[in-house]
C-alpha cells in the first residue's frame, strides 16, 4: 500500500507545484470582481452569504468567469510546509531546505500586522452565519496551523527565528482573542480578535500551540493558559463522545473533520503537559469518530447523520488524526480502506483530487486549500508514519 501511496503523493505533488500552490477555495466567491462592482451587495449580509454559498455548492466552476483569481491561502502554505518536512524526514532531498525556506518566506509575507503576535487569515473576505470577516482578518485556526508549521520547519532547519515566530503567536492567541467563560473559570478562545463565537475546535487548537511552544520554551503560564480551554472544551464533550461544532444553535452539526480537530488537540495536549486526565475524553472522542464517519467500503462521512455528501477533507483528516495520536498501525485497516476508495472515486487522472462526492454527482473543482493542501499534508503523514514503524509490512 505504501508505494501506491508514494505514487499517488508524486503526483499531487506535482500537480501543485506546477500550480505554484496558488489556487481556488470553496470561499472565495467575495474575491469576485464582479461582485465587489455592486456596493448595495458587498454592503448586504445576507448577499454576502448567498454568494458564497453558491459558489461554494455549484459543481461549475464560476470564478475565471466572475473574476476571482487564483492566489495564496495562508493556511495551504502551512499544510504544505508540513507536508515537505515530513517528505524531507522520509528521503533527505538535499533540495527541500531552500523549498520550505521559500514557502516560509512566501507564508511570513503574507502575515496579519497590527496584533500582539504573528497572525494569519485567510485571503477573501468570508460571510459565516455567526460573523463577517474581512479578508485576512486572523483565526486562530489558520494561526495554529501555520505557527505549527513552523515549528515543523524549525525542528529540520533549526532557524531560531521559527520558533520565535510560533512563540509570537501565542501573544495574539493570549492577548488578542475574546474568551467566553464557564462557572469554573475556564473559558473557550473565540474565532478571531472580532467575534465572541464559541467553536471547540478552534479554541482546542488555540490549547494545541500554546502547549507545543511550552514543550520548547517551558513557559508555564503557556500550559495552564492552554488547560483552561482544553477544559473548558471537554466538559462540552456529550455523553456519547461527540462534540457539536459549536455552542450556538446554529452550531450544533456534528462533523468528521472538526472532531478529528478535537481528537489531535487532545492527544498533543496530553503529550506535552503530561496531564493524563484527558485520556478518557479521547478515547470516548476516538470511539465516536471511528464507528460514526466512516463505513465498511471505505466511504468518508461528513456529516454523523448521512453518507453524502463525501468531503475530501474528511478521509484526510482521518490519516492526520490516526497518524497524531500514534494509532495509525492499530486502524490500519481502515485508514487503508478510507485511501483506496478515495483514491479510486476523488483522484482525478491529472494528479488533483475532488472537493466533494454527492450521491449522484461529483463537485470536481479542484480547491487548493480545502483539498489538495490537506490532502498532500495526510498522505506524506501516512508514508512517514509507516516508515518509522517497525516490523510494519507494506
Amino acid at each position: 500500500m505504501s508505494e501506491k501511496i508514494k505514487n499517488v503523493l508524486d503526483e499531487l505533488k506535482a500537480w501543485c507545484e506546477k500550480e505554484g500552490y496558488k489556487g481556488y477555495d470553496p470561499f472565495d466567491g467575495l474575491n469576485s470582481r464582479f461582485f465587489q462592482r455592486f456596493s448595495f451587495l458587498k454592503s448586504n449580509r445576507l448577499a454576502r452569504l448567498f454568494w458564497i454559498q453558491f459558489f461554494k455548492n455549484s459543481p461549475i466552476n464560476l470564478r475565471p468567469f466572475l473574476g476571482v483569481g487564483k492566489d495564496y491561502n495562508p493556511k495551504a502554505l502551512g499544510l504544505f510546509i508540513s507536508g515537505y518536512c515530513n517528505i524531507y524526514r522520509l528521503t533527505g532531498d538535499p533540495k527541500l531546505p531552500d523549498l520550505l525556506k521559500s514557502l516560509i518566506e512566501e507564508t511570513i509575507a503574507l502575515e496579519t500586522t497590527h496584533y500582539s503576535g504573528a497572525c494569519w487569515g485567510y485571503n477573501f473576505d468570508w460571510q459565516a452565519k455567526a460573523f463577517f470577516q474581512p479578508k485576512y482578518t486572523p483565526t486562530v485556526v489558520a494561526t495554529s496551523f501555520i505557527a505549527n508549521s513552523l515549528l515543523d520547519a524549525y525542528e529540520i532547519l533549526k532557524e531560531e527565528e521559527l520558533l520565535k515566530t510560533a512563540r509570537s503567536s501565542c501573544d495574539f492567541i493570549i492577548n488578542d482573542l475574546n474568551r467566553t467563560y464557564d462557572e469554573k473559570g475556564n473559558f473557550a478562545f473565540s474565532y478571531s480578535p472580532l467575534d465572541k463565537s464559541v467553536v471547540y475546535n478552534a479554541s482546542f487548537l488555540g490549547s494545541r500551540l500554546l502547549a507545543r511552544v511550552y514543550h520548547y520554551t517551558k513557559e508555564k503560564d503557556l500550559i495552564k493558559t492552554a488547560e483552561k480551554s482544553v477544559a473548558f472544551c471537554t466538559d462540552h464533550q456529550h455523553s456519547d463522545g461527540s462534540w457539536s461544532y459549536g455552542i450556538a444553535e446554529f452550531h450544533k452539526w456534528i462533523d468528521s473533520f472538526h472532531t478529528g480537530y478535537n481528537l489531535e488537540c487532545i492527544s498533543e495536549f496530553i503529550k506535552y503537559s503530561e496531564e493524563e486526565k484527558y485520556q478518557d475524553n479521547l478515547e470516548r472522542g476516538l470511539r465516536y469518530y471511528l464507528t460514526s464517519f466512516f463505513t465498511e467500503q471505505g466511504m468518508s462521512k461528513y456529516y454523523n447523520t448521512s453518507i453524502y455528501p463525501i468531503d475530501l477533507h474528511s478521509p484526510a483528516q482521518l490519516i492526520i488524526t490516526l497518524s497524531r495520536l500514534g494509532r495509525l498501525h492499530e486502524y490500519n485497516n481502515l485508514a487503508d480502506s478510507v485511501l483506496e476508495w478515495t483514491i479510486r472515486n476523488m483522484k482525478s487522472v491529472e494528479g488533483f483530487f475532488y472537493y466533494k462526492k454527492y450521491r449522484y454527482y461529483t463537485n470536481k473543482i479542484p480547491y487548493m486549500r480545502w483539498t489538495q493542501a490537506w490532502m498532500f499534508y495526510a498522505l506524506s503523514e501516512y508514508l512517514y508514519y509507516i516508515s518509522i514503524l517497525p516490523g510494519r509490512n507494506s
